[in-house]
């Protein structure tokens, strides 16, 4: 009974451990997109070229008219530079609407060719991606994104 007892504990405390490592391990999931993460932009800078940039630009300049929608009726790749709204959103929109795509996300009216990446991309490439467009930001437009950030959590 006591050995039981005993290897109870220890699975428990094994477990426990296990998942407080990858929690907060370096590598671990980020809460948010960190522009000053040198590893994340650069990660980010990546997977953007390999993922988004086909639609948004090389340099995040959207599609050309991208105020107007495509003859499906849906809507044309926006910038991710200050010009664009991407910064009007949370971090944590961003992320959801970059995994999900549009179809996941069943905003009513919004008709938008954005694709979910969930199945193409990990959580934290994700993550990483929002990091890199932010770092392209100017202070003024980062320092407004991350107050609509603070208060939607």
């Amino acid at each position: 009974m006591a050995k039981t007892k005993i290897f109870i504990g220890l699975a428990t405390a094994a477990v426990l451990g296990a998942g407080l490592y990858a929690l907060f391990a370096p590598g671990g999931p980020p809460e948010d997109a960190d522009p000053g993460n040198v590893e994340m932009v650069a990660l980010g800078q990546g997977v953007y070229r390999g993922h988004c940039a086909s639609c948004h630009g090389d340099d995040l300049q959207g599609q050309a008219s991208w105020r107007t929608r495509n003859a499906d009726g849906t809507l044309k790749a926006p910038p991710h530079d200050e010009s664009g709204h991407t910064w009007h959103h949370s971090d944590k929109v961003l992320f959801d609407y970059t995994k999900k795509g549009s179809a996941g996300m069943a905003l009513p009216g919004f008709n938008s060719a954005m694709p979910g990446f969930g199945e193409d991309l990990k959580d934290r490439e994700i993550w990483a991606v929002l990091a890199f467009i932010k770092s392209r930001w100017p202070r003024e437009v980062l320092a407004r994104q991350r107050q609509i950030t603070a208060r939607s959590r």
